[in-house]
C-alpha cells in the first residue's frame, strides 16, 4: 500500500520524467511493432480517411478550411477525450501512476530518433553513400538519390534537430502540463500537420487548422528545444539561433535547426529537391557543410540536450503545486 501511494503521489512532471527514462531505456520494441502497430498509425489512417471524404477539391476554399477544422477539433479532441479517461480509469488502479508512465512511452521518441539517425551515422562514417542515402530516406522527405556525403549529413542533423523537438520536447511538454489528455491531443495534431498541414493547393485550406494548431502547440516547446541543444552544445548555438530562428518558414522549426547548425559550426539548409520539384530553403548557421564526423558530434549533443531535458522536467516536479 505504501509503495502504491508513493507512486499516485507522483506530480505530472515527475511522471513525464519516469517516462521519459522509460522510453529511452526500451523505445516501441519492434516486436510489439509488428503485432500491434504504434497508435500514431492508428490517428493517421483516420486523419488520412477523413482527408479523403471530406477534402474534394470541386468544394470552395471557404468550405473546406471549416472542414479542416472541424476535423482538428474532432481527432484532437478526441484524442484528450480518450487520454482523460484512460488516465483517470488507471490512476485508480493499484499501481496507476506506474501505469500512465508506460502508456505515456509510446507517445515518445528519443530512442526511435536516435537510432534512425545513427543508422545513418554508422555507414556514412564507412563511406558507404549508398547505405547512407537509403538509411537517411527513410527521416526525411528530400529527394535522397542524388545526394553527396555532406547532402546526407545535413539531412540527418535537419531531422535529428528538429524531431528532437516534435518528438521529444513538446510531447514531454504537454504530458508535463496536462498528463495523457495533453500528450495525446498533441501527437495527434502534430501526425495531423505532417499529412495535411502543407501548403500545396490540394491541403492549403483544409489543412490550414491542423498546421496553426500546431504551430501554436509548439510555440514554447521549440524554443525551449533550441537552448536545450544551446547548452549541449556548449553555449555555442545561442548566437547563431537567436540570429536565424526566423529564416525558416515555420515558426518554430528554426528554432532547434539553427540552434544545432551553430552548436557544431556548420551550415544547414540551402537548396534540395521534393519529389523532384527544387526547393530552395533559407541557410541558418554560417559554418561550412556538415561532414559526416558531425552527424556522431549531432547525437552526442541530442543526448546530452535529452538528460537535460530529464533534469528540467524532474526540477518542474518539485515546483509542482499538490
Amino acid at each position: 500500500m505504501g509503495a502504491d501511494l508513493a507512486l499516485d503521489a507522483w506530480t505530472p512532471p515527475w511522471r513525464a520524467a519516469a517516462a521519459l527514462a522509460a522510453e529511452a531505456l526500451v523505445g516501441y520494441p519492434q516486436a510489439l511493432h509488428r503485432r500491434l502497430p504504434h497508435p500514431v498509425t492508428w490517428a493517421g489512417a483516420a486523419i488520412g480517411g477523413l482527408e479523403r471524404a471530406l477534402n474534394r477539391p470541386e468544394w470552395p476554399g471557404p468550405a473546406r478550411r471549416i472542414l479542416g477544422v472541424g476535423v482538428v477539433l474532432l481527432v484532437a479532441g478526441g484524442a484528450a477525450g480518450l487520454g482523460w479517461g484512460l488516465q483517470v480509469l488507471l490512476l485508480g488502479l493499484p499501481f496507476g501512476a506506474l501505469a500512465v508512465v508506460v502508456v505515456a512511452t509510446v507517445g515518445l521518441a528519443q530512442r526511435s530518433l536516435y537510432d534512425h539517425v545513427a543508422a545513418v551515422a554508422r555507414p556514412l562514417a564507412a563511406s558507404d553513400l549508398a547505405a547512407a542515402r537509403a538509411a537517411v530516406g527513410r527521416v526525411v522527405g528530400r529527394d535522397v538519390a542524388a545526394l553527396d556525403e555532406a547532402g546526407v549529413a545535413a539531412a540527418a542533423v535537419e531531422s535529428l534537430a528538429e524531431s528532437f523537438n516534435d518528438g521529444v520536447v513538446a510531447p514531454a511538454f504537454w504530458l508535463a502540463v496536462a498528463g495523457l489528455p495533453g500528450l495525446f491531443a498533441y501527437k495527434v495534431v502534430n501526425t495531423a500537420d505532417s499529412l495535411i498541414g502543407h501548403r500545396e493547393p490540394r491541403w492549403r485550406a483544409f489543412g490550414w487548422a491542423a498546421a496553426r494548431t500546431d504551430d501554436v502547440m509548439n510555440l514554447v516547446p521549440a524554443r525551449l528545444a533550441g537552448l536545450l541543444i544551446v547548452l549541449a552544445g556548449g553555449g555555442r548555438g545561442l548566437g547563431i539561433m537567436v540570429r536565424h530562428a526566423g529564416r525558416h518558414a515555420s515558426p518554430n522549426a528554426g528554432w532547434p535547426e539553427a540552434a544545432m547548425a551553430g552548436a557544431l559550426g556548420v551550415r544547414l539548409g540551402g537548396p534540395t529537391t521534393y519529389d523532384g520539384v527544387p526547393a530552395q530553403r533559407p541557410v541558418l548557421g554560417d559554418g561550412r557543410p556538415p561532414q559526416p564526423g558531425d552527424l556522431r558530434r549531432a547525437l552526442r549533443i541530442y543526448l546530452v540536450a535529452c538528460g537535460l531535458l530529464w533534469a528540467l522536467v524532474v526540477v518542474g516536479g518539485f515546483a509542482w503545486p499538490r
